[in-house]
């Protein structure tokens, strides 16, 4: 029996993909970088999960402690001005870093992916010209003072600081799959669904955005990243985190201990924060040396 002309297609576009998986998961098994960065975030995970769970880390607000006592069996890291435990706060803070990453990640990538796919596929139209125009102008406005007129017009919302990332940092993620998909439109198995009547949403879709998944995972490691340290410098600026804690909290907090020799506070925030970057960055380089088809090797 003759198989019909789209499970054909979907059916090559399976067993051409799965060679480059494969491939790219056994270079991305021998980056011994990578998987050190990868080990690092399962760990920062970890911590986020059990505070999402209720396991530790909810003890965060408790002023239960002295003023700037030093670190010990009580307090693991020492306490703040008001009493409360650092190292709480510090784990407390991973599961904001996560909130926020997560959230910012997914969305943005979504967005950037659609834009930019239906940009592509519909380049030199007006729907192109549009979504060019739009990512100029959200480029052009600098972040921070974005970030403050948002929190003006939404009166100090908590969620001013993730529509603001959001508005902003799908654009690089559409420039991307921009670019793919206007080569990739030009292939056999597109031509092939058009030539049987499939219509032009379908083929972006479930045809032509799919093979665009190696870029949208990179820039999703990416903006992950970004997002956590964007967080982290509009958190000690005072247009972050509202109504709970985060490490660019403490760091501002820490800018008045800091005079008087109390160090904890800083060090600790900023130990939690650099950890966790650098883990996402050789993770976020080795995927895209495993997903880079030019690649043909891991790195030293």
């Amino acid at each position: 029996m003759t198989r019909p002309a789209s499970d054909s297609i979907a059916v090559a576009g399976t067993h051409s993909g799965k060679g480059p998986w494969m491939r790219a998961g056994q270079k991305l098994r021998r980056d011994y970088y990578g998987l050190a960065g990868l080990l690092i975030v399962l760990l920062y995970f970890f911590i986020a999960l059990g505070v999402w769970l209720g396991f530790w880390g909810q003890d965060w607000s408790a002023a239960g402690g002295g003023q700037w006592e030093s670190a010990g069996r009580e307090h693991w890291l020492g306490t703040n001005r008001l009493g409360q435990d650092i190292f709480q706060r510090a784990v407390f803070s991973v599961r904001t870093a996560f909130e926020i990453g997560l959230v910012v990640a997914v969305l943005s990538t979504l967005i950037g992916a659609v834009l930019g796919a239906v940009a592509g596929y519909f380049s030199g139209r007006w729907i192109d010209e549009l979504v060019l125009w739009l990512k100029g102008v959200l480029d052009a406005i600098p972040f921070y003072l974005f970030v403050a007129a948002i929190a003006f017009a939404f009166k100090g919302s908590a969620y001013a600081m993730h529509i603001a990332m959001i508005s902003t940092f799908w654009t690089t993620t559409g420039r991307l799959v921009r670019g793919e998909v206007i080569k990739l439109k030009h292939q056999e198995f597109v031509e092939a669904a058009k030539a049987i009547g499939l219509d032009e949403m379908r083929i972006i879709f479930r045809h032509i955005l799919p093979n665009t998944t190696h870029i949208l995972l990179v820039q999703a490691t990416i903006v992950f990243v970004s997002a956590i340290k964007s967080e982290v410098i509009l958190s000690f600026l005072g247009l972050g985190v509202q109504d709970g804690v985060s490490w660019g909290l403490m760091i501002a907090e820490s800018t008045q201990e800091v005079l008087v020799g109390q160090f904890y506070n800083f060090i600790t925030a900023s130990l939690f924060l650099f950890i966790l970057v650098m883990g996402f960055n050789l993770f976020s380089d080795a995927l895209q040396d495993a997903l880079d088809p030019r690649s043909t090797g891991s790195r030293p």
